[in-house]
């Protein structure tokens, strides 16, 4: 994807900064790096390979498949770092982990066998959905005070295997179901997001080990395993660690609405950016 021969690039400069900005939203809000690493990405294999060749056309499944497996270092370091501020309740992530893993790789298997405009298409209108959801029904920005209720294994299988099949399928993680969902079980915006992390990590996996199965023979070039994107990878891996550890102090000390206005600024301007590229 990228030319180092040319001498110093504006790309490569590109992708480290927006890793950094992937590690910072990964930790505080648990975003996996997907909304930031799948626009960029998109925008940036369009605009230099040109929309017809091989590799502008499969844009969208590289974006998504580099973004998943960025996932596997950022969705790590993020837990590490929110286990080791005491912020992960493990209780309520452990029965999810199982079936978000199997999801992921139904959800894999189906993007890859759907064109690139769609997938687009399905990752704007699912964060439409999810803002329009937040803002209308209460419980999200302000939250409760009932305190986050457990989950019944059914009720887990169900959610899970949705999680990792959309998260899986858009690139992005699981924080835009998990955050929502645990949120309207009485989290709080600090445990929330912790939780997405290691609710990122089995799609992430299973996702990435799928995309590199898939494309092989599709001409995108040496620095491709599948449909990942080696180079992007490093670069966005890189940023990530940065970010992680520039947003670690930060962790549980956002004051609970302004962290879940953010939350979903981010996502309005992440819809934004996907509408126009």
């Amino acid at each position: 994807m990228l030319v180092f021969s040319k001498g110093l690039s504006v790309f490569p400069l590109l992708l480290l900064a927006f890793g950094v900005l992937a590690g910072v939203t990964t930790v505080l809000f648990g975003f996996g790096g997907g909304f930031v690493a799948v626009p960029l990405l998109y925008a940036l294999l369009t605009s230099i390979h040109g929309a017809d060749s091989a590799v502008g056309q499969a844009a969208m499944h590289i974006a998504v498949a580099t973004s998943t497996c960025v996932m596997i270092f950022g969705a790590s370091m993020a837990t590490l770092r929110q286990h080791r501020a005491g912020a992960l309740p493990w209780d309520q992530v452990r029965p999810l982990a199982g079936f978000i893993a199997a999801g992921a790789v139904a959800g894999a298997a189906a993007a890859t066998w759907i064109s690139g405009e769609w997938v687009r298409w399905a990752f704007i209108a699912y964060l439409a959905l999810t803002i329009a959801d937040a803002l209308l029904r209460p419980g999200f920005v302000h939250g409760t005070a009932a305190g986050m209720q457990p989950m019944g294994r059914r009720a887990a299988a169900t959610a899970g295997l949705a999680i990792g099949a959309i998260a899986a399928f858009l690139g992005v993680g699981g924080s835009v179901m998990t955050v929502p969902l645990m949120r309207r079980r009485g989290a709080s915006m600090a445990a929330a997001t912790a939780m997405a992390s290691p609710l990122s990590l089995p799609m992430a996996v299973a996702g990435t080990a799928a995309y590199m199965l898939a494309s092989q023979g599709a001409g995108l070039g040496p620095w491709h395993v599948g449909y990942v994107d080696l180079q992007a990878f490093a670069l966005l891996t890189a940023g990530s660690w940065t970010g992680i550890r520039l947003a670690a102090p930060l962790i549980g000390r956002i004051p609970d609405a302004l962290h879940a206005k953010a939350y979903l600024a981010l996502l309005g301007l992440v819809l934004l950016v996907m509408i126009v590229a």
